[in-house]
């Protein structure tokens, strides 16, 4: 297939490009500068240099493709806005065509619930409320349309669990908790969630929300302790994670989140990688 991959040199997306290509399949990317160009040309895919939010752009972009996969993220304030744009552009280029299109949501849309499946009810924090009307439109419109929601991301010491432990230090060397750590995180290997946007992209189907997660659900004090080796592990009050973190980041992962993601699992795709207390115990 003929793919264009959004976030081709970011920590998802950059994974994904290299297992599309594995797969033969020829891939372009569209980047910001000559800079990502490079890293991209490097992975071997297309790179070509434009901004994402000019839709009379990117929509020809998208039209000359068999299928768009969309994981990019400025991850600032901005994000809603360069959501919508991508979406205007996926809508003007690939609705009515049969062409799938895969964009990236998030596990916390469906806030605290210990056995979440794609059905549950949508309760998202603060920090992602921004998502609902961005993947409304994208199901609403005449899309073969599939919208991944990863669980927290981990994987060659890099994403949220190697930001938050690893630096996290009380005075006596203790790995800082968020919360009292008794909230479960569902949580994906980079690699395995990689894996699942080839699936999905590959089947061209209209598949809806997909949750991408190993199943693997621990606590926040598990891998505290994981990350921690012998120091030991300081809970905190909500109140000071909130002020350590900021409240939006804070109140998300403070979220109490499990599932099996029996769905992913239903399509032929099966995570490998080690959990993440694995991960933080080998680090």
């Amino acid at each position: 297939m003929k793919i264009v991959l959004t976030g081709g040199t970011g920590y998802i997306g950059s994974v994904v490009l290299q297992q599309l290509v594995a797969a033969g399949h020829a891939v372009t990317a569209p980047v910001r500068s000559e800079e990502a160009a490079a890293k991209v040309r490097k992975a071997g895919a297309e790179a070509v240099v434009g901004d994402l939010t000019d839709t009379a752009w990117t929509a020809p972009l998208f039209a000359a493709a068999d299928g768009v996969v969309h994981t990019a993220a400025p991850g600032d304030g901005t994000s809603e806005q360069f959501d919508r744009a991508v979406v205007a552009a996926a809508v003007e280029a690939l609705a009515g065509t049969g062409k799938p299109y895969v964009h990236t949501s998030g596990i916390w849309v469906y806030g605290d619930n210990p056995d979440i499946t794609e059905d549950s009810p949508f309760a998202p924090p603060a920090l992602t409320a921004w998502r609902r009307g961005v993947e409304q439109a994208v199901l609403d419109a005449d899309l073969v349309a599939s919208i991944v929601a990863p669980g927290v991301v981990y994987g060659h010491g890099a994403g949220i669990p190697a930001g938050v432990f690893g630096a996290a230090r009380d005075e006596q060397g203790r790995v800082r908790l968020v919360g009292d750590g008794a909230q479960h995180w569902t949580t994906i290997h980079v690699e395995d969630v990689a894996a699942l946007y080839v699936t999905v992209v590959e089947r061209g189907e209209r598949l809806g929300y997909v949750i991408g997660a190993s199943g693997v659900n621990p606590t926040v004090r598990e891998l505290g302790e994981a990350a921690a080796g012998g120091a030991g592990v300081a809970p905190e009050s909500v109140e000071a994670s909130r002020d350590r973190l900021g409240a939006g980041f804070a109140d998300a992962l403070l979220l109490d989140q499990q599932t099996t993601a029996a769905k992913a699992r239903s399509l032929g795709w099966t995570p490998t990688r080690p959990t993440l207390v694995e991960e933080l115990r080998a680090h």
